[in-house]
């Protein structure tokens, strides 16, 4: 009996929701105010037209994000909330097709039709609904839709991640700001890709890699667009 007292494990998917937005959002913060801070920077704009832009596309991204993202997670939760009330329609007119439709999932899955049956009595009898919701539609409380939350989650994370290139424009030396937080945005990305490894119990490695590769191609295309915008100004 210990030992199965002893067999713990730490699966990371029950922070799948809130990881999913904080990453995107700070992954999102980090690089677009980055980008556009080294865009302008690139086009010789002096440091209070830098650092306006970086706190307009820091104000401007986590309002947008928290908005996309309310709308996107709002509309799966319509839609689960849709499956949810057909769900108890058809449980309601017609049990004993439920019942049979529960009791074929379970033969998919690898059980003899007569434990099939069984087992999907004994569901049905205590919670039909959450049975059905859970091994029917696919839909499990850790997975559900919370619009709110995801739009609070990914807001912060943008805030928190377009804080640091805005921070190492606001005291790098004239002239040097892409350099820095060009530099700065390095940092960051490799600490959101360890952090948001571990959360999740994957590889720091791969996740560092992806996370600085993309980062470092949209910073680079930026100060291209950006350094050809100047030259074209100044002609």
């Amino acid at each position: 009996m210990s030992e199965l007292h002893d067999h713990a494990e730490h699966h990371a998917i029950s922070r799948m929701g809130w990881l999913r937005a904080a990453v995107l959002g700070a992954n999102d913060g980090l690089i677009s105010v980055a980008s556009l801070i080294v865009g302008v920077a690139s086009a010789a704009q002096p440091s209070s037209v830098i650092l306006l832009t970086g706190f307009s596309a820091l104000a401007a991204g986590a309002l947008s994000m928290a908005a996309g993202e309310y709308v996107s997670v709002a509309s799966q939760a319509d839609i689960e909330e849709a499956d949810l009330e057909m769900e108890k329609e058809a449980l309601r007119t017609n049990p004993e097709g439920e019942l049979h439709e529960l009791a074929a999932i379970y033969e998919d899955r690898g059980l003899k039709p007569e434990l099939a049956m069984e087992v999907a009595v004994a569901l049905t009898e205590h919670d039909a609904l959450e049975a059905h919701t859970r091994d029917e539609l696919g839909i499990v409380d850790v997975h559900k839709a919370r619009p709110v939350q995801a739009a609070l989650a990914s807001a912060a994370s943008f805030v928190a991640g377009g804080v640091l290139p805005m921070l190492a424009a606001l005291f790098s030396p004239a002239g040097l700001a892409s350099q820095v937080v060009g530099a700065s945005t390095l940092l960051g990305l490799v600490i959101i890709g360890y952090l948001s490894a571990k959360a999740g119990n994957a590889n720091p490695v791969k996740s560092i890699v992806r996370l600085v590769a993309l980062g470092v191609g949209a910073m680079v295309a930026t100060g291209v667009i950006g350094s050809l915008a100047g030259g074209i100004s100044l002609h």
